[in-house]
């Protein structure tokens, strides 16, 4: 697995994490280094979600523990399928609700917040659309309006849980250049990401995972063919009915 650093922002001991009663992410250890910018990848039903889930503490582990550094402010955000954009707001108060740190769910906005939505508007590439219902947004526009709220938000640690999905190229490009700018701002960004290219261009950094970690390091290492099949292998033999599952030896190259 990943090497331990003195620096962590994220750590898993012997992590085990599901719902209710089954487990779907088994026995994670390791670190990840604030500043970070890691991938995570695999086979659907490899736990991706429920990890990033855990992560934020929507949901408790089974077993072993998931800790994130002291005074580590986060961010946020789900799978658009998980949002309800039936609500009738506009698309301003929803890049608004980064705010709710700072001035609380129902505090007043000052000028200076006002002006910080506007500036993540433009960010974002939705000058203009402050006023429009959220619901007449397309796909990627929508998108752009979540990373908005995100930069509003201005965290120390970001999860995104397949932010690239169902958008259309040019939006996908302009938000990997967002997440580069965290990065480079020194921020830990963890994005579930299903398309290996992107990883291997732009994410230092990926863990594999079938419901155990495969591999965990650097993309050039971790995302091979050897291991990717070893992946699907591995994912093929569960049981989904099975709610636990004893350790097994870390994979071999995996650095101790």
């Amino acid at each position: 697995m990943n090497p331990r650093t003195a620096d962590a922002c994220i750590t898993f001991e012997d992590l085990t994490v599901g719902y209710g009663s089954h487990a779907a992410v088994h026995h994670l250890t390791g670190q990840v280094p604030r500043g970070a910018l890691l991938a995570v990848v695999g086979p659907n039903g490899s736990g991706k979600s429920t990890l990033i889930k855990c992560i934020t503490g929507l949901l408790a582990p089974m077993s072993g523990t998931c800790h994130i550094a002291a005074r580590t402010s986060l961010a946020y955000l789900p799978q658009q399928s998980e949002l309800d954009c039936s609500f009738p707001a506009r698309v301003v108060d929803l890049v608004a609700l980064g705010l709710w740190r700072k001035r609380g769910l129902l505090g007043r906005h000052r000028a200076e917040d006002r002006g910080a939505v506007a500036d993540a508007l433009r960010a974002v590439g939705l000058d203009g659309f402050g006023r429009r219902p959220i619901d007449s947004l397309s796909g990627g526009q929508l998108q752009r309006a979540l990373f908005a709220r995100l930069l509003v938000q201005d965290a120390d640690l970001i999860l995104l849980d397949e932010p690239f999905n169902a958008i259309d190229e040019k939006t996908i490009r302009d938000l990997i250049g967002l997440i580069l700018h965290w990065h480079g701002e020194g921020r830990t960004v963890v994005v579930v990401v299903h398309d290996l290219d992107l990883v291997r261009a732009h994410f230092p950094q990926a863990l594999l995972l079938a419901r155990r970690p495969i591999a965990w390091g650097p993309s050039a290492e971790v995302v091979t063919p050897q291991n990717m099949q070893r992946a699907r292998q591995f994912q093929e033999a569960w049981d989904d009915d099975a709610p636990w599952c004893e350790p097994s030896p870390a994979p071999a190259g995996d650095v101790a």
